[in-house]
């Protein structure tokens, strides 16, 4: 006998030493009928254990099984003749042990549950096959735990903690001499994404003062990072200048990603008053001589950035006053009216429309400053609308619909004054 009391001598289908018959009952026809041995199945069965207990002797116990999971009550009954050590090693796949645990949960095999929970719970599964596992040890109870345990909710501080620590690799400015540091980046900001989504589930993580704090100076190394790059740009002559134009579009594209983040945060304000605050420097060194011909790919991400603010500030999502708006305008409508017709030109002549600037970007853009003029006081928008008909670019952005307006406005505005004024001196007269 071994450890667990079965003779080492008892073989399934053993017709010399077995005193008790299994019948598999299917529709097809297949071998049925099993020579098995009363003490190993009373052992290691429930189900088999309480059949004994009113079978006559020389009588078989049925079991009904489909075509579909025949094999798993085979492979079942051959399991039950193996130690709980060596039931281990008798697992090659999920798809496998999960069958074989359906089976023993309807014969309520308890050692060969817990050594297919053992099993589940250690490899990985597919997506399909995690809803199938968990429906099958829904009724295990503390049986199940393992797999439970995997699955469970996460604890919210640990949640946290992996957030704020996805947070900073992903904003991190030193990780590109790691092996795969951008791969790894670019996973970090996807999950960072991810955690904050609110879907039909609530998001992984809220953004409390901890994590806000986090993200405001994740933000702040970016834009830092941003500047120092851009200030040490080479000349259009300088074997290094690919390189770093590189350096520049991948910040741009950090700064980008956080412009997806921040407003699930509540802290896009931070990022339009960081932009606000670099944006004269920015321009004062992508508009210089030396970059008239080279870094197209920057000037067009500069302009997609720069319409994330616009958007954000003229549909009211970050509210700033009238004089950083009309600031914000006049620093970034002249270098978007001027970039326009030489990113097209670029694009369609030299560069296979890679640069060129697309329809919905454009659009997008248009109408947040349409919104956005729209909303100054209207003697910023006279100024405003007079250098843009003036400009040689009037095509782009196409202010016409603010223009027409603010001429329906300020004719409205005199006479609603002059109907002020007329009521003033009637009320003179009659006194």
């Amino acid at each position: 006998m071994d450890g667990d009391g079965v003779g080492k001598i008892y073989k399934l289908g053993d017709k010399s030493t077995c005193d008790i018959i299994v019948r598999l009952r299917n529709k097809e026809e297949r071998p049925e009928w099993f020579h098995c041995h009363s003490s190993i199945l009373r052992k290691k069965s429930k189900f088999f254990a309480d059949q004994l207990c009113v079978l006559k002797p020389a009588n078989c116990i049925d079991v009904r099984c489909s075509e579909s999971n025949y094999d798993h009550h085979v492979k079942l009954l051959k399991l039950l003749y193996l130690s709980a050590d060596s039931l281990v090693d008798s697992w090659d796949s999920v798809r496998t042990t999960l069958g074989v645990l359906h089976v023993a949960i309807s014969l309520n095999c308890e050692e060969i549950i817990q050594s297919c929970v053992q099993y589940l719970e250690a490899v990985p599964w597919e997506d399909s096959e995690e809803e199938e596992i968990l429906k099958a040890v829904s009724g295990l109870g503390s049986l199940a735990m393992p797999i439970l345990a995997r699955i469970q909710p996460v604890d919210l501080n640990a949640t946290k903690n992996v957030f704020l620590s996805a947070i900073h690799f992903a904003t991190s400015i030193n990780s590109s001499s790691l092996p795969f540091a951008e791969e790894l980046k670019t996973s970090a900001q996807e999950q960072v994404e991810y955690m904050l989504v609110a879907d039909e589930d609530t998001p992984l993580v809220i953004a409390d003062d901890e994590v806000k704090s986090e993200v405001k100076m994740g933000l702040s190394k970016l834009f830092s990072l941003f500047t120092n790059i851009l200030d040490s740009l080479p000349s259009e002559s300088d074997p290094g200048s690919e390189v770093a134009e590189d350096k520049v579009l991948k910040s741009l594209s950090d700064l980008e990603w956080m412009c997806s983040i921040l407003p699930k945060m509540d802290l896009m304000k931070a990022f339009v008053s960081g932009w606000f605050d670099i944006s004269c420097d920015v321009l004062r060194v992508i508009q210089d001589k030396k970059f008239d011909s080279i870094m197209w790919g920057v000037k067009v991400k500069l302009i997609e950035v720069a319409g994330k603010v616009l958007d954000a500030v003229s549909y009211g999502n970050v509210i700033l006053p009238a004089a950083n708006r009309v600031q914000l305008l006049k620093m970034w409508l002249p270098y978007i009216r001027k970039m326009k017709p030489l990113l097209d030109s670029k694009g369609s002549e030299e560069l296979g429309f890679l640069y060129k600037m697309d329809q919905k970007l454009c659009e997008s853009i248009e109408g947040a400053i349409t919104t956005l003029v729209l909303a100054l006081p209207s003697n910023d928008q006279a100024e405003i609308l007079s250098d843009w008909m003036q400009s040689e670019q009037v095509k782009y952005p196409d202010l016409s619909e603010a223009f027409e307006v603010w001429c329906y406005r300020t004719k409205s505005a005199k006479r609603r004054l002059m109907v002020g004024f007329d009521s003033v001196s009637n009320a003179t007269i009659s006194l």
